[in-house]
């Protein structure tokens, strides 16, 4: 069987299915010639945070040539927007080596602290940004909120969920779970086969000059660097990165005959990444980390690409050899929920781990049947990218949950550019008997394509279906909505957690409003979900 990609599960999932049945106080100035890709912060700890910008310093600098001096580029963190009391500065040099861009790890800060940062070169400065710094790992913290959102296509549509994160003053930060850029060329990947706006350079991105040119594209849109400004960022990669359904020896859209070895194209596109984005890599280049917020939560983010076999379909799915973390990140991962005394244990997860069958007896209750049958142990999987596409790890990891009474865990995933509200079972078919060990809520795409645009179909028509589908053969998954595009608000308190979805009227708008559509909690200790 052919390996789908995730625009054709979309598309098969719902033909299938029917078948089958701006922040008060923050300067908002345009961006002046030399900073004309915006500034942005990420990362926080309690001392420190990742500030980040790109200068333009001449006319020949453009992302990607390779041209342009070396220039020195002084940074600031005030304790005030006029930056009477600058706490902490610098100057560091860039040039053409890493494209111009800027990323300073400031230290020396307070802990649970909101500063004002900027950059000058030549005397002027960059527009001004606020960030703050983690809470102490010791704080007694009451409440946190953060913006939650995935899968940003920029021949798709306005980024005008950014607009409306970057307009809220009520959030510590925004985490993003993946597919901050698109890799594919003009009118590959657009809006229901529509260009909102072209892609830069118009050709699929290939090369390190490519991967920062589509990066700087990016870092042009308004809402974007407001909500830059506006927040510091939590961020984790995907495969739009480098290319879809990537793993970490190849990916679905490449092709070594016609566009170069894979290993030449990956270290592009994580050197610009590197370059582009304000995250702080660990050692050897590791993405994977936690950030830690007071007493509080814990968020490890998750790097589900990099160390992964490749997809496969039917029983290949279970074999233990395979794996969606690499025996590292794995390692770590138990090791990091098991040690932290967190009351919630938050994982910016890039792909859904809960698991999704359609109209399939899960194989457990086969027995060696389904074998014969080419069943999986998770049942007939909608997406071998996801989760169901590992059992093995996913089965090692929920049951460590479950042996060590891990409680309070909460999966926050992108990726499939729809939404979802999901209790995460140990056993899928013995749920609601054997109860959830977790629970997960997915985000949809910031503008990317979903069921009703990629059939072409008017939304609340086919998806009803599809839902209605899902529901039935996924007794776990609590809630889904397969057509709106916008973003998540994500609030943590020490009783609970609770996620809104909010969905925009219309992605191709730059204006358009954004509405709370729904909201779902988990109590503390539950493990369930309880509709608001």
């Amino acid at each position: 069987m052919t390996q789908l990609n995730r625009r054709d599960v979309l598309k098969a999932g719902g033909a299938g299915i029917v078948a089958a049945t701006v922040v008060p106080g923050l300067a908002q100035a345009a961006p002046t010639p030399y900073f004309r890709h915006g500034i942005a912060s990420g990362d926080p700890l309690p001392d420190a945070v990742v500030l980040w910008t790109r200068v333009t310093p001449t006319a020949e600098s453009l992302p990607g040539s390779g041209q342009g001096p070396v220039v020195p580029v002084t940074w600031q963190v005030a304790a005030d927007a006029g930056f009477q009391r600058i706490v902490r500065s610098g100057t560091v040099e860039t040039g053409p080596e890493r494209d111009h861009t800027v990323k300073v790890d400031a230290r020396g800060l307070a802990a649970g602290t909101a500063y004002h940062y900027r950059f000058l070169l030549d005397g002027v400065a960059s527009p001004t940004g606020r960030t703050r710094t983690a809470p102490a790992y010791d704080a007694d913290v009451a409440a946190l909120r953060f913006g939650v959102a995935s899968c940003s296509n920029w021949e798709a549509g306005h980024f005008a969920a950014y607009r409306h994160l970057a307009a809220r003053a009520d959030l510590f930060g925004v985490l993003h779970l993946g597919d901050y850029i698109y890799e594919y060329g003009a009118g590959d990947f657009a809006a229901g086969g529509k260009v909102v706006r072209p892609n830069v350079p118009a050709h699929e991105i290939l090369t390190l000059a490519d991967y920062r040119l589509r990066h700087a594209t990016y870092k042009t849109d308004p809402d974007l660097q407001a909500a830059h400004a506006a927040h510091p960022w939590m961020i984790i990669w995907d495969d739009h990165e480098l290319a879809n359904d990537l793993w970490s020896e190849g990916a679905q859209n490449h092709d070594p005959a016609t566009e170069g070895t894979f290993a030449a194209r990956k270290a592009a596109s994580r050197r610009a990444y590197a370059e582009w984005m304000p995250v702080r890599f660990g050692s050897g280049g590791r993405l994977y980390r936690r950030l830690r917020f007071g007493r509080l939560a814990d968020l490890t983010l998750l790097d589900l690409r990099s160390y992964r076999s490749k997809q496969v379909t039917g029983v290949a799915q279970d074999d233990p050899a395979r794996t969606i973390t690499g025996d590292a990140q794995m390692e770590w991962l138990k090791d990091e929920l098991t040690a932290s005394r967190a009351r919630w244990r938050l994982v910016g997860n890039s792909v859904m781990i809960s698991p999704v069958a359609l109209g399939a007896v899960a194989a457990d209750l086969l027995g060696p049947l389904a074998k014969l049958l080419g069943i999986p142990s998770g049942g007939l999987a909608v997406n071998g990218d996801q989760w169901d596409g590992y059992t093995a790890d996913r089965k090692e990891l929920l049951t460590h949950l479950h042996d060590n009474k891990i409680t309070n865990t909460v999966f926050l995933t992108g990726d499939i550019h729809t939404s979802w509200a999901s209790e995460v079972p140990l056993h899928a078919a013995r749920y609601p008997v054997v109860p959830p060990v977790a629970t997960e809520f997915v985000v949809p795409s910031v503008t990317s394509d979903n069921i009703d645009d990629i059939v072409k179909v008017p939304p609340r028509t086919l998806s009803l279906l599809a839902e209605a589908a899902l529901a039935a053969t996924n007794r776990h998954i609590r809630w889904s909505e397969l057509d709106s595009h916008g973003f998540g608000v994500l609030d943590v308190r020490r009783e609970r957690t609770q996620m809104d979805w909010y969905f925009l009227a219309d992605r191709t708008k730059p204006d358009t409003p954004a509405t709370r559509a729904a909201s779902f909690a988990t109590t503390s200790g539950s493990q369930r979900l309880t509709r608001l």
